[in-house]
């Protein structure tokens, strides 16, 4: 398996966009989704990154760098399809994301997940997220789950 950014208009990525759609659909209404579009994925402050398994596009995962509550790096878009579940790669896109904010002088990185997700969020809670306000632009609702890492207190 490796990992590599990759542009959202790619086919193999409008496929993967789509299964993610659905799937939120299917857990929340449309109005509480807070889904970043192919068009917003294409902007200079997101990063999209694609994790390949046997050269196939298994799973993706985006940051979006964002300054309107301090300086930080908000997770995206992270999905990977059924049949590749269960093999770290959620983990690894993850991890290749926050290297990026690293790299890039961000120190805190935020995200946002539904409570019908409980494979999500326990995903996050062992890499070290912690369950915080909301941030940005965001306000609270029944349905949310803010969370927030300081990539400082990751090891590496």
């Amino acid at each position: 398996m490796y990992i590599q950014k990759v542009m959202p208009n790619r086919d193999d990525v409008r496929v993967i966009l789509s299964a993610s759609d659905d799937y939120m659909y299917s857990l929340y209404p449309p109005e509480t989704n807070n889904l970043e579009s192919e068009e917003s994925l294409m902007k200079d402050n997101v990063h999209l990154v694609g994790a390949f398994v046997r050269g196939a596009l298994a799973g993706i995962g985006a940051v979006k760098m964002m300054d309107d509550d301090g300086q930080y790096g908000e997770i995206k878009r992270m999905f990977v399809l059924d049949n590749y579940r269960g093999l770290g790669i959620s983990r690894q896109i993850m991890d290749a994301l926050h290297q990026y904010l690293k790299h890039n002088g961000i120190s805190m990185a935020r995200l946002e997940t539904g409570v019908n997700q409980p494979e999500s969020i326990g995903l996050y809670q062992t890499i070290g997220y912690r369950v915080c306000e909301p941030y940005g632009q965001y306000q609270a609702h029944p349905l949310s789950i803010f969370m927030e890492l300081d990539l400082n207190s990751l090891d590496g």
